[in-house]
């Protein structure tokens, strides 16, 4: 009978523990929320931006070289505000390599007699606006993307 006593006594002090153990736990609970936030918001903007570019891209196989319409495919590409064709698309005359493409003069020739193709180089970038600052944190405050395809 005095086990049930003392354990009755014990149950009473530790009434509350649980809300002070939760009140110490909430800003840790939201200080990992925010963060695990602000990662999926950067994973989102920089897919937004690839997706961008690669727009730029499949306009310009369908249409060529335009300036105008492949920058307005990147901005239009996601229909979120912020996204920008900078720098502004650009066309150049090269030759494939090992190592990516090699720029040269559109009426030199590539290795082997082969002439030059027409490659159109697409950029975008957003930026990123962080919900808190994390010391250490390495997420860039700018997310950038690029693509580049021969139109002929």
């Amino acid at each position: 009978m005095k086990r049930i006593l003392i354990s009755a006594k014990t149950g009473k002090r530790q009434k509350g523990a649980a809300a002070i153990e939760f009140a110490l736990l909430l800003p840790l609970f939201f200080l990992l929320l925010a963060g695990l936030t602000e990662v999926g918001f950067s994973a989102y903007e920089a897919m937004l931006v690839r997706n961008s570019t690669e727009a730029g891209a499949i306009y310009a196989a369908k249409n060529g070289w335009d300036a105008s319409g492949i920058t307005a495919a990147v901005v239009n590409a996601t229909g979120v505000s912020g996204i920008t064709a900078s720098p502004a698309p650009s066309l150049f005359c090269g030759c494939p390599a090992s190592g990516g493409i090699t720029t040269i003069v559109c009426t030199s020739t590539c290795t082997g007699g082969i002439s030059p193709g027409q490659y159109v180089k697409i950029s975008a970038l957003i930026s990123h606006q962080k919900i808190i600052s994390y010391p250490g944190s390495n997420i860039p405050t700018t997310f950038s993307s690029q693509s580049i395809i021969r139109i002929q």
